[in-house]
């Protein structure tokens, strides 16, 4: 910012303000974080598998319209239970979307990357045509779902100053809690992490590296589809025709990345993106810094925060090569 003559004080004490300075803000902060979570866990459990799904966004952008659809075509079903299915139908939606490129690789050994960059495209024109033509009439947007099938909550919305934050939070942070328990106390994750690991001595060991390959990708895929179903159910409580591919899936792999494939780091990189999106709305407002110079302080921030990565990945290289050597 001091680059391009603008005052880096007043515009990071307006980031920090506009994500964290309110109720309303920490709210916002929050509701931004929550399908991140969603789609960086499930591409956690994807790259621990070796594997680099990059079809999140496409797998979150199915989750959100299937369960939309769903809680619009069963009115009926008690609300309780309508969010409930409904939020299963977008796991499941999800799931198998990226279970496809899942079966490709177990069994032709197709590039995920390639297959899944396809289905992101193959996915949003598909939503866009259903809901133009099936969920609605020649609209661009459905309509909302029933109330009962709704994440927001009255007592949530009135402790943030009638924030959008909804129930999904709590779900979130719930789903952390069960990914790193499957990930490191169960024989299925154990197994995904050994595949990532060495496939080769895997397979020698007895595991199915097939079988992991797929079910690790129809886990991630059911996560992503859940974070989609965070959009549907809690942000806009409905759907609506899309220009691009949805970011909260090329975000949460970013989240994923910063956050070292961990839940809590996870959680704590999810924050950070919420409160750089919503943080970052401020800064035009109150420090007079352009959104395009804002877009290069948040895209600066995430790179420098990422380059850890990077750098222990190089010195961990380096670690092994040296060991080698001494052998």
């Amino acid at each position: 910012m001091l680059v391009f003559g603008y005052n880096p004080v007043a515009g990071y004490q307006a980031m920090v303000q506009g994500a964290f300075g309110s109720s309303f803000y920490i709210g916002e902060t929050l509701r931004q974080a929550t399908p991140l979570i969603f789609t960086a866990l499930g591409f956690s459990v994807a790259y621990t598998a070796g594997f680099f799904n990059i079809g999140v966004a496409g797998q979150a952008l199915l989750g959100w319209l299937f369960s939309v659809w769903f809680a619009l075509s069963f009115p009926e079903i008690p609300g309780i239970i309508l969010l409930f299915i409904s939020l299963i139908v977008g796991a499941l939606a999800g799931a198998l979307w990226a279970g496809i490129a899942g079966f490709l690789r177990a069994y032709f050994n197709t590039s995920e990357v390639i297959v899944t960059i396809m289905l992101n495209y193959t996915a949003l024109y598909t939503a866009n045509y259903l809901i133009r033509n099936v969920l609605s009439e020649s609209s661009d947007t459905t309509a909302r779902i029933p109330e009962g099938a709704s994440l927001r909550w009255a007592w949530l919305s009135d402790l943030t100053s009638n924030s959008t934050l909804h129930g999904g939070i709590f779900l979130a942070l719930i789903m952390a809690v069960v990914v790193w328990i499957f990930m490191k106390k169960t024989t299925a994750g154990f197994e995904i992490r050994a595949v990532g690991l060495n496939p080769f001595a895997s397979k020698y060991a007895g595991m199915s590296t097939k079988r992991n390959i797929i079910i690790s990708m129809l886990i991630s895929g059911s996560l992503a589809g859940l974070g989609g179903a965070m959009e549907g159910m809690g942000t806009f409580q409905n759907i609506f025709v899309q220009g691009g591919i949805p970011s909260i899936g090329f975000d949460g792999i970013a989240v994923a990345l910063l956050g070292l494939g961990n839940p809590v780091g996870i959680l704590f990189s999810a924050l950070l993106f919420g409160a750089l999106k919503i943080g970052g709305n401020s800064m035009p407002l109150v420090a007079d810094v352009p959104t395009e110079v804002v877009d290069i302080v948040i895209a600066s921030i995430i790179f420098f925060v990422g380059a850890n990565y990077l750098i222990r990945m190089v010195v961990d290289k380096r670690a092994k090569l040296n060991k080698g050597g001494v052998k």
